[in-house]
């Protein structure tokens, strides 16, 4: 029996499964009072996806208002609150860019889960009225070695290019960083980045009364019910994936096909509010377009396209079936607009109309079974000021003296950039499309990618990605701004000036008082570290209950910047192109080993201080690298990070197989000049004849400029310490994740060059 509002007023005490849906016992009396009588199971349903941690953000919102209070400027044409940040980048056009989290579907089904994430980021591009251009994906995941990491991570990168190289998108980045704390609970954090005419920015708001809502795309069925409450909302037992059920399934070509309507009806000004289906399917499309339109609507179930006749009202709102979006238009745009959808192949279906009033009314054949306030499932849901305390072990973890340093030697350096985080992703990498569309100018193993968006003019943009959860575990504050200095520090190098920021927060349980410490610092430093570089933030994702039995993973804030390039043509690659250039290291070096890869790689070392954060040496830094691309100073610069100056130099000779010849400078011991992670740093070439040109800019900035050497020859020589040959390198940083995970059929050892602009 359908329980409908009218059978739900009749009988308010029947028991109704609210716990066992995610909901506790004041959310449930709160459901009640807003509508006076118990809700229909689907209504019920609704409100325990709604109200879910992953879609109202209950735990978060208190913090994250912080970002909205940060700074602003007259790029920024669309900010927090839709679904995805708009930023004018000039010359009429307008890009849109997010970053978001599919971790526990993609534990549960590797290349499903990591092949929808993809899906549903481009969707929230598309919703801005913009064309999806790129993709990235920061990745985190278990040892290295272990089983499970074996299982996951093959079918996730499989995904992720499946998905993404299908719908024609180049991935120009993103990371892979394995780590223990990640065993059970890999992060798939997917981002998109989509570019339109500004006249075209699309909002999410239902308004007019009687215009049509029309269902677009694919057929509902059962696949993903419960995957946004289920998955996303809750921590994993020790017995590992079991809710296969919960995990969509993706059509990469059915969504190309909706990305051409939806681009042609944006054209032809046919739609007057739009929004995706991800995350609560079409209970969240049609509550949070009626919300944000201050509208009524009514909705006919019975009129959607079904993949399985005997689905339940509940299943129908809930399902989260892939490639669906909800358009609102007006009665006289509808034959074109389902003209359009027929030419492309992509079902259109009228299911409902923007009402008069504040209500939501849902009927399933002529049976009213769900009449709510649409508001108080899209906004005004329970907001929790969670208990923090900061962790038990958090001085302990200050505290723990770093191993004794070793001396300098090729055999230390040979280990390092073999060991997993530091070695080549070509394994990963290989499996994308990093050049279709013809527009890459840098992808992977460079600092940001970087894409054309104008052939006329070579307007361009850089994005890149950066967290470290290490760093963030030693101190969340710092750690988020360590994140966000070398993200803005990787496009900063490219020549790009950064000028907008996404975030994709990655924690534990907020129920556990010492997750919402590291949460509340992290944030906190964070807006702190937007608001000193003047950079806005557009928008982002909480990804909360990353734990496996009881066990969180190291707080992780994964921070995308965008960068502005207005020709694309002055970028600065980060290799050494030629012989004969000066090598310059640009910042200070100090004795900062606290969270580094070398205590990890090589001592499984957790303790210690992060390296200090100095965003006015990294904002300065940045000025210096933006001018010399400017000014065409730059042949090279490549930031330092992970594995420091060694690993900088490493990667640079190995870009295009030119060696160097370097002196480590009068100071620090030459182990710590080689392996500290200093920020605000970066190794730069240059020709003789601009030497001078670019030590004078770095004094007018005042960045420290050090000559280290020059480059030339088929190996890297560190004067009085050791030399390596480039075939030694490339072995040991090529060949560790092919032993690990199989080699890769059709790979090839160098990458793509950048094309000739």
């Amino acid at each position: 029996m359908t329980d409908t509002v009218d059978r739900a007023t009749q009988t308010p005490d029947e028991e109704q499964p609210y716990l066992e849906l995610g909901l506790k016992d004041d959310e449930y009396a709160k459901v009640k009072a807003i509508l006076g009588r118990r809700p229909t199971q689907t209504e019920l349903a609704m409100y325990s996806i709604m109200w879910s941690e992953h879609c109202s953000y209950k735990s978060s919102k208190v913090h994250l208002r912080q970002f909205g209070d940060g700074p602003k400027n007259e790029r920024l044409l669309v900010g927090m609150g839709e679904n995805a940040g708009v930023v004018d980048v000039g010359e009429g056009l307008a890009v849109t860019f997010k970053v978001e989290s599919h971790n526990h579907p993609s534990y549960v089904e590797p290349y499903q889960g990591a092949a929808t994430g993809i899906g549903g980021i481009v969707r929230d591009i598309l919703t801005m009225g913009a064309r999806p251009i790129l993709v990235m994906d920061p990745l985190r995941f278990g040892d290295a070695d272990h089983p499970d990491t074996k299982r996951v991570l093959p079918g996730i990168v499989a995904g992720i290019g499946g998905y993404g190289n299908c719908l024609g998108l180049p991935n120009i980045g993103g990371e892979v960083v394995f780590d223990p704390s990640y065993q059970g609970n890999p992060l798939v954090n997917a981002l998109c980045l989509g570019v339109m005419p500004k006249s075209r920015i699309q909002l999410s708001a239902a308004t007019g009364v009687g215009n049509v809502v029309v269902l677009l795309g694919a057929k509902t069925g059962r696949d993903g019910i419960g995957g946004v409450s289920v998955l996303a909302s809750a921590t994993f037992d020790a017995d590992g994936p079991a809710r296969r059920p919960s995990v969509q399934v993706g059509d990469p070509f059915m969504e190309k096909l909706l990305i051409e309507a939806c681009l042609e009806m944006y054209d032809g000004g046919l739609v007057q509010g739009i929004q995706d289906l991800g995350g609560a399917g079409l209970t969240c499309a049609l509550t949070e377009t009626s919300a944000a339109g201050r509208s009524g609507m009514h909705a006919h179930l019975e009129r959607i396209p079904l993949r399985e006749a005997s689905m339940e009202p509940h299943e129908v709102l809930a399902s989260e079936s892939q490639e669906r979006m909800l358009a609102i238009v007006t009665p006289a745009d509808l034959p074109a607009v389902l003209a359009i959808a027929d030419k492309w192949g992509v079902l259109a279906t009228a299911i409902g109309e923007v009402t008069e009033g504040d209500r939501l009314v849902v009927t399933w054949h002529d049976a009213v079974v769900v009449d709510v306030p649409p508001g108080s499932l899209a906004d005004d849901g329970p907001v929790y000021q969670r208990p923090i305390e900061r962790p038990a072990d958090q001085d302990e973890l200050a505290a723990h003296a770093l191993p004794a340093y070793p001396a300098a030697t090729k055999d230390l350096l040979l280990r390092m950039v073999a060991s997993p985080n530091l070695c080549s992703r070509r394994w990963v990498v290989e499996q994308y499309d990093r050049v279709v569309m013809g527009d890459t100018v840098l992808a992977w193993p460079e600092d940001a990618g970087v894409v054309r968006l104008s052939e006329e003019t070579n307007l361009g943009i850089a994005l890149a990605t950066d967290g470290n959860g290490r760093y963030t575990r030693l101190d969340p504050y710092a750690g988020a701004q360590l994140a966000l200095a070398e993200a803005y520090r990787n496009v900063a190098a490219t020549g790009a000036i950064p000028i907008a920021v996404t975030n994709c927060l990655n924690f534990g349980s907020p129920e556990d008082p010492a997750v919402m410490w590291q949460f509340a610092e992290a944030t906190r430093g964070l807006a702190d570290g937007c608001r000193d570089l003047g950079t806005p933030v557009t928008g982002g994702n909480v990804s909360f209950y990353n734990s496996t039995a009881g066990a969180a993973i190291n707080p992780t804030p994964v921070v995308g910047v965008l960068g502005l390039l207005d020709d694309v043509t002055r970028r600065t690659p980060m290799g050494f192109t030629e012989a004969g250039l000066t090598v310059l290291l640009l910042g200070d070096t100090w004795d900062e080993l606290g969270g580094s890869e070398w205590a990890w790689a090589e001592h499984r070392h957790l303790g210690g201080r992060p390296p200090a954060v100095d965003l006015l040496c990294e904002k300065a830094l940045g000025e210096v690298l933006i001018a010399g691309a400017r000014d065409g100073l730059l042949s090279a610069a490549h930031d330092l990070s992970d594995g420091g100056l060694a690993q900088a130099l490493v990667e640079s000779c190995l870009r295009h197989g030119v060696g160097a010849r370097v002196s480590l400078p009068d100071g620090p011991a030459p182990f710590v000049e080689l392996f500290s992670e200093s920020a605000a740093r970066c190794l730069v070439a240059v020709t003789g004849a601009h030497e001078a040109a670019v030590t004078a800019l770095c004094a007018a900035h005042d960045v420290t400029c050090t000559r280290l050497g020059v480059t030339g020859g088929d190996a890297l020589e560190l004067t009085g310490l050791f030399t390596a040959t480039l075939s030694e390198l490339r072995e040991a940083y090529e060949g560790t994740l092919p032993a690990l995970f199989g080699p890769l059929a059709g790979a090839t050892r160098e990458a793509p060059a950048a094309p000739a602009l």
